[in-house]
């Protein structure tokens, strides 16, 4: 059996040092194989030019492009498109988020936020993983953070930001149609960017708190279009980057 923890080329890119610190941890701590992607040969140049140029462009080279997945390997990821993807492609393959490791990790550094109160922001791309909805929330207990839920949350919610408001990757739904065909009936709808951020705004508006954090890196994006102080969870484990 071997354990993976996929970086994400669409995080990485966003958080690149941060990217780079959570696989540092992972592999100090846990000895997993870190990889990129989630499946192989997958816009590999493209995707390095998007890294800043210099030591981090060099480490993401020199990573392997995916894993060769088998049945009872362990895939962790933040990535929710990386888990449902190997989900439905690799059988036998376990599937986890990156929340649920660090919240059972008691040696990890929780930073504290005691002052800070927030909306939770749950993701459609992970909407049936209450596995990963309860570490999100544990760790924000952890952190004296004080939060709500939003309106819609756990398998009732519809958001991943404007992703859902654009085509997908047309590699999505052709490897994974279950999840990225029949499970996104009335998705991927394309609007225009003027429309994308309108409903944003629009769906901020029911926020009670000024500050939002979710756990999906298209979800962030999509807050950011809203307007309100949006975080990645991972931020909020990782202060110092």
């Amino acid at each position: 059996m071997s354990k993976y923890y996929i970086a994400s080329c669409v995080f990485t890119p966003q958080f690149p040092e941060l990217s780079f610190k959570i696989q540092d941890y992972v592999e100090k701590n846990f000895g997993f194989s870190v990889v990129r992607c989630c499946v192989p040969d997958y816009k590999l140049k493209e995707i390095e030019e998007r890294m800043p140029e210099g030591k981090i462009r060099k480490s993401w080279s020199k990573l392997a492009d995916s894993g060769r997945f088998k049945a009872g390997d362990e895939v962790w990821s933040l990535c929710h498109n990386c888990n449902n993807i190997i989900e439905e492609v690799n059988s036998g393959v376990k599937v986890y988020s990156l929340w649920e490791l660090i919240d059972s990790d008691e040696k990890f550094p929780i930073p504290q936020y005691p002052d800070l109160n927030v909306t939770v922001q749950d993701c459609w791309r992970a909407r049936t993983r209450s596995d990963e909805q309860k570490a999100v929330r544990s760790l924000l207990d952890k952190m004296q953070i004080s939060w709500q839920e939003a309106p819609e949350n756990h398998e009732k919610t519809e958001f991943c930001g404007v992703s859902l408001y654009r085509p997908q990757p047309l590699r999505n739904p052709k490897i994974a149609p279950k999840f990225y065909v029949e499970g996104a009936v009335g998705k991927f709808i394309p609007h225009t960017e003027e429309q994308q951020a309108e409903i944003m705004k629009e769906y901020c508006k029911q926020y009670k708190t000024d500050t939002v954090i979710c756990y999906c890196h298209y979800c962030l994006e999509g807050l950011k279009f809203g307007d309100v102080d949006a975080r990645h969870l991972a931020q909020m484990l990782f202060p110092e980057l």
